[in-house]
């Protein structure tokens, strides 16, 4: 046989094979559409075409948590209707565990899955749909292939009737309303605000940003707005000095009462009280959340914990580090804000001295340290109860003040050269550029050493894997500061929270140690008598006025059943806590505090 002859055999072969196989060998491909035909209802239609997937069966499983918000919220329990289709015909689907469906389809490589999703929760961290708008977040709407977590795919966003507005940071794909992710990481990270939201623009480090505002804000300066974040995402970019962005989307929801933000790889979604930018501490703390939440585009979104990211959807994603991850991005926001020139020093260090006196004054910083804060964020942060504070810290506040000291510390080693932010731009060119991974607890302690020129060992020990008192007042001194603390008054107090509802009184929490802890108060008593006398006013403010060491006599119902308690009412521990300036500061000291603050 010759040449030619065997060349035209194995073509004749190899195109047999391919009409036979190919469509089970061609790639797979995923294109999503997003429909709300009666958004008053409150139902995403989601329909889901796959091809190129050659198994008898293919799983599709809907996330049961949301990057950056630490809780199992099981989404798959919004879901109805799921149907699967190859043409015309209907095939058998099966639901395997509480977030898996399966589709068998063991003649056709391409399918197509539909179904719906309720959507009523307003949040950063969950989706809605309603006349007014419609907001999703890709993790409690979209569906990936289990296997395929990875694939690129394609959306098109159809809007309600009378709606002209789509607003996300995913890049559009030509068609209208139509566009592309690289991996379901990148769907699942970019979320979509669809309505009539006024859309407006600026530039920051040559990076267009858009600001999509939903909601009435009444006495908003749209033009001194932009201004100011663009002030406020140009101070971020200085800390790393790195810009990953090709553009950035803010979808701002002006609501009644806002519930904060969450972060995305080019997006953040704010909520904000419609408000808050009437007064000059509400339009602070909007640029305050601005900074936070811009800032976690370097912070988590790229410089994270090794344990957060790629993400396990399935699953809780566990790591020691969120007081890195979150308090240190506080930490940062803050700072960006008064580097920016929105808050001088002086009440920066106000604002941190209630950041101590608040940690401090808490009964559960002594239970809890900041590395169990951020590892049980998943079954304690996200939710709190009557004990939380006696139980537990938040993994925000103190990590923030952990922050606080360990630049300082880092700046006085290094006699003003280095700071945290020096920290921030090693682990993004070691772990997020080089390594292309996130960090481990051991790693993150290396680059502070690297930095500082020295170990700090002791110090994680002690005051991040442990509970002790930061040591507040040494790491000021480096800045020519000092902590005045202002001790106990000795008031006496019931060291119980009350709330009052039509005339009656309840305990809502009671403080670790206090008078009703010791004095077996409970949570949800109500209080009916003080001392053989009906109860008229607020207990607290009629106790306020006894002698600590005082006996205090309660009757009060539980269950329904009335008790009569007797105990001692203590002397209040709350102590407060204010970062003064030292009146002679020396040249070293002025260094120190020059590069942590800017001062004007």
């Amino acid at each position: 046989m010759t040449h030619s002859r065997t060349r035209v055999l194995l073509a004749l072969v190899l195109g047999l094979l391919l009409s036979q196989f190919g469509p089970a060998m061609a790639a797979p491909v995923l294109r999503y559409t997003l429909a709300m035909p009666a958004p008053q209802t409150h139902y995403f239609e989601v329909e889901t075409s796959l091809s190129g997937f050659g198994k008898p069966y293919t799983d599709l499983k809907m996330p049961v948590w949301a990057p950056g918000s630490y809780l199992v919220r099981e989404f798959a329990r919004h879901v109805e209707g799921f149907t699967a289709q190859a043409g015309s015909e209907n095939l058998r689907t099966e639901k395997i565990s509480k977030n898996t469906w399966r589709v068998y389809h063991p003649k056709a490589s391409s399918f197509t899955v539909r179904y719906k999703v309720y959507a009523y929760e307003l949040s950063v961290r969950t989706s809605f749909l309603d006349a007014a708008h419609g907001y999703v977040n890709g993790t409690s709407v979209f569906m990936y292939p289990a296997e395929n977590q990875q694939l690129s795919s394609t959306l098109e966003v159809k809007p309600a009737t009378g709606w002209t507005q789509v607003s996300t940071s995913l890049k559009p794909a030509g068609a209208p309303n139509t566009f592309r992710s690289e991996s379901y990481d990148e769907l699942a990270d970019s979320p979509i605000e669809i309505g009539n939201q006024k859309v407006l623009s600026f530039e920051a480090n040559g990076t267009p940003h858009t600001v999509a505002m939903f909601g009435q804000a009444p006495k908003l300066d749209e033009a001194k707005l932009l201004a100011d974040m663009k002030k406020v995402c140009e101070e971020a970019h200085r800390v790393v000095g790195k810009n990953p962005l090709d553009r950035y989307v803010f979808i701002v929801h002006n609501i009644d009462r806002g519930t904060g933000g969450l972060e995305h790889l080019f997006s953040t979604t704010l909520s904000v009280s419609r408000n808050a930018y009437a007064s000059d501490a509400g339009y602070k703390g909007f640029l305050g959340l601005v900074a936070h939440e811009y800032f976690h585009l370097w912070n988590v979104k790229r410089i994270r914990p090794v344990t957060l990211g790629p993400f396990d959807y399935d699953n809780e994603n566990y790591t020691h580090m969120l007081w890195v991850s979150e308090g240190g991005t506080s930490y940062f926001g803050d700072l960006i804000v008064q580097r920016a020139g929105f808050v001088s020093v002086d009440d920066y260090l106000a604002s941190t001295s209630n950041g101590i006196t608040r940690v401090e004054n808490t009964p559960g910083n002594k239970q809890q340290s900041a590395a169990e804060s951020s590892f049980d964020a998943w079954i304690k942060g996200y939710r709190p109860n009557e004990n939380s504070s006696n139980t537990g810290i938040s993994y925000y506040d103190k990590g923030e003040l952990i922050g606080a000291v360990l630049d300082l510390m880092i700046i006085n080693e290094t006699k003003g050269q280095k700071h945290l932010d020096d920290v921030m731009r090693y682990l993004y060119d070691e772990y997020y550029v080089q390594k292309k991974r996130g960090f481990t607890d051991e790693e993150y302690q290396a680059a502070v050493a690297k930095i500082a020129g020295r170990r700090y060992d002791d110090f994680f020990r002690r005051y991040v894997y442990g509970t002790e008192t930061l040591p507040y007042a040494t790491a000021l001194g480096y800045a020519g500061l000092k902590l005045a603390v202002t001790p106990a008054t000795g008031e006496p107090t019931l060291g119980a929270s009350i709330s009052s509802a039509n005339g009656k009184y309840t305990v809502t929490s009671t403080s670790r140690e206090g008078s009703a802890w010791q004095g077996g108060l409970n949570v949800n008593d109500e209080i009916l008598a003080l001392d053989g006398a009906r109860l008229t006013t607020d207990p607290t403010q009629q106790l306020s006025s006894r002698a600590a060491g005082s006996e205090v006599k309660m009757l009060v119902s539980r269950d329904g059943q009335l008790q009569e308690l007797r105990f001692p009412l203590l002397a209040s521990t709350m102590q407060r806590y204010r970062i003064e300036r030292m009146e002679n500061p020396s040249a070293d000291q002025k260094t120190v505090l020059a590069k942590w603050l800017t001062v004007r």
